[in-house]
């Protein structure tokens, strides 16, 4: 079995293993251990341990089990939610209305 290797940016690795810090952290607050997660999660310790440390060849299935484990399974709605990029380029590509200018009507005051 080959072991699969995950290429990334930098900025999005450091994104992952702040995520992995996040969900030890998250971990070690509860006080479950290793083993209780693992066992909840049905996963192994090593599985576990590259998810605490943000390897990119983890499955995001697996990250989810971590995340229902400890409660934290919401936030996953919390992901790509407000798409500023995406929402404008959406925007810009509506049909814009055009209109003629509006005719000024002159009107009979005093000096008309």
């Amino acid at each position: 079995m080959t072991k699969r290797t995950v290429t990334l940016y930098p900025s999005s690795a450091k994104a992952l293993e702040a995520l992995g810090q996040r969900l030890k952290d998250a971990r070690l607050r509860r006080r479950f251990s290793m083993e209780t997660v693992c066992a909840r999660a049905d996963i192994s310790r090593p599985t576990l341990y590259k998810v605490e440390s943000g390897d990119p060849s983890v499955a995001m299935g697996i990250y989810v089990q971590v995340l229902r484990v400890l409660g934290l399974v919401e936030d996953l709605g919390f992901i790509a939610k407000e798409d500023v990029l995406g929402r404008r380029l959406q925007d810009e590509a509506l049909p814009q209305r055009k209109r003629a200018p509006k005719k000024i009507q002159k009107t009979g005051g005093a000096n008309g």
